[in-house]
């Protein structure tokens, strides 16, 4: 583990301890997943400090007037615990050495914290490509994973709201083990303040995910040029699916609608589309897989009924108890057992409508 994560991982203890129950899971296969930079860490503080002062844990209330008097010593802890943090994170790496990085289970897809190991033991050829857009000089950065045949399906695989990160690498090589051409674009290319690439920024005392700044007709444009770009390969075999998690799973239904011609969607833990008018626009079945703990699990029950009225093929299975359960398997244990029933079904599903 790299200082900044340590040190990152100090920083996170200014979090409410609600906060850290519920979100624990997932912020353990992210610090493993991201690729931290220093910048980030005061982007933490701001916003535990931000959090405690402004977002009580909702079973009770609390005074205005005690979150003020918390105030001071909370910074002074925060600046306390970086200084400790950053010895015992140097202390840590130089006693510890590097080790083997953790691989994933036989027949399970990678999560954060195996998600590096499974890169670099993938015998597979994948590449980072450049993918022009018609009428623009931006270029689409897009990993793309090749399969053992000669000739296959492709599975686009839309990222969370980290962006192109080696989690993301690393489900794309996951389907490229399954038979697929797995093409991932980072969709944050450019879209931070000032044409950054940052999955954050800060906004006052907010921390804002880069995808904010996206529009739907810009993130259309993108995934459109991916796709084309993806069926010219020469070992693209004529049709395409998408799957897409959390940010990228409400991405990938929304670009079901604005993209007729898609194959098959999957859709992980993403929110469902807003405007019932909007089901009627997809041409691809969908399936949905949703973690029961979280806010876009109840969202479903429209999906559900809007496709069902407009002809579509949707189903949906919402886990209990489970949160980004492919991302965070190691949390909960009732993350592994979705991921367990999940990943196969994923599978399934996108070999009976791409073929494999």
């Amino acid at each position: 583990m790299t200082c900044a994560r340590r040190l990152v991982r100090w920083a996170t203890r200014l979090y409410p301890r609600w906060w850290r129950k519920r979100y624990g899971a997932e912020l353990d296969a992210l610090l493993d997943d991201i690729d931290l930079r220093w910048r980030d860490i005061g982007s933490i503080v701001r916003g535990g400090v931000a959090m405690r002062l402004t977002r009580p844990e909702p079973t009770y209330a609390t005074r205005r007037e005690g979150q003020a008097r918390r105030a001071v010593p909370l910074v002074l802890v925060a600046v306390a615990a970086l200084q400790v943090g950053a010895l015992l994170a140097v202390v840590g790496v130089v006693a510890r050495g590097k080790g083997p990085l953790p691989a994933s289970a036989a027949g399970l897809p990678p999560s954060g914290a195996t998600s590096r190991g499974d890169l670099e033991a993938s015998p597979r050829r994948a590449e980072l490509v450049d993918v022009e857009m018609p009428g623009s000089a931006m270029r689409v950065p897009t990993w793309v994973a090749y399969p053992e045949q000669s000739r296959a399906p492709v599975v686009m695989v839309v990222h969370d709201l980290y962006g192109l990160s080696d989690w993301v690498r690393s489900v794309a090589d996951a389907f490229a083990a399954e038979g697929f051409v797995a093409v991932a674009p980072d969709l944050l290319k450019g879209m931070a303040p000032g044409g950054g690439d940052g999955r954050f920024f800060i906004d006052g005392m907010r921390i804002v995910p880069t995808v904010n700044a996206i529009g739907a007709r810009e993130r259309t444009r993108r995934l459109d040029a991916v796709r084309t770009w993806a069926l010219g390969l020469p070992v693209a075999e004529g049709r395409v699916g998408v799957v897409g998690f959390s940010w990228g799973g409400a991405a990938s239904f929304a670009y079901a609608v604005e993209q007729p011609a898609l194959d098959a969607v999957v859709v992980f833990y993403g929110a469902t589309p807003g405007n019932e008018s909007d089901y009627a626009r997809i041409g691809a079945p969908v399936l949905g897989l949703y973690g029961g703990d979280l806010p876009t699990a109840a969202t479903v029950p429209r999906a559900t009924e809007a496709m069902a009225a407009a002809g579509r093929s949707y189903e949906a299975i919402v886990y209990e108890g489970a949160t980004v359960f492919l991302k965070a398997q190691e949390g909960l244990a009732a993350n592994r057992r979705a991921t367990e029933d999940a990943w196969p079904r994923t599978l399934a599903f996108l070999r009976e409508h791409l073929g494999s």
